[in-house]
C-alpha cells in the first residue's frame, strides 16, 4: 500500500519474479485495509504516510483483524520514534525508501521465515 504510483512501481520491480508472488495494490490505508480483509495476503508492504488512513492506523487495523499478519513497513522516515511505533503496532520490519532489490529480497526472506515458523 502506497499513495505514490511511482513508489508502488519501484517496489514491484524489486520483488523477485521467481518467488511466485501475486501482487495487489492500494493507494491509501483504508483501501488497503479493505483489500486485506478480502485477499488476506501472505505479506503486506505498507507505506507510513498516506491519505485517508495512514500506515500506522492501517497496520493496527490489519493486526487487530489478523494477529498473524505479516506487515513490512516501507518509509523514507528515519525518525526512531516513527520506526519504533510501527514495529510496536505489529510490523515485522521496516524497509527504507527508496527500496532496493536487496532490501526487498531480504525482507521477503525474513517474512517467509516468519510465515514458516507460524505454520509450524
Amino acid at each position: 500500500m502506497d499513495d505514490s504510483p511511482i513508489s508502488r512501481r519501484m517496489l514491484k520491480s524489486c520483488i523477485p519474479q521467481d518467488r511466485g508472488y501475486e501482487l495487489f495494490e492500494a493507494s491509501d490505508g483504508l483501501a488497503g485495509f479493505e483489500a486485506y480483509k478480502e485477499i488476506r495476503p501472505d505479506v503486506t508492504f505498507m507505506d507510513l504516510t498516506m491519505p485517508v488512513m495512514d500506515g500506522n492506523e492501517a497496520t493496527a487495523k490489519i493486526i487487530e483483524l489478523d494477529p498473524g499478519a505479516v506487515v513490512i513497513a516501507c518509509t523514507a522516515d528515519i525518525q526512531v520514534k516513527s520506526i519504533t511505533r510501527i514495529l510496536a503496532l505489529g510490523a515485522l520490519l521496516v524497509v527504507r525508501k527508496p527500496s532496493s532489490k536487496a532490501s526487498v529480497e531480504d525482507a521477503l526472506t525474513r517474512a517467509e521465515k516468519n510465515l514458516r515458523q507460524a505454520d509450524g
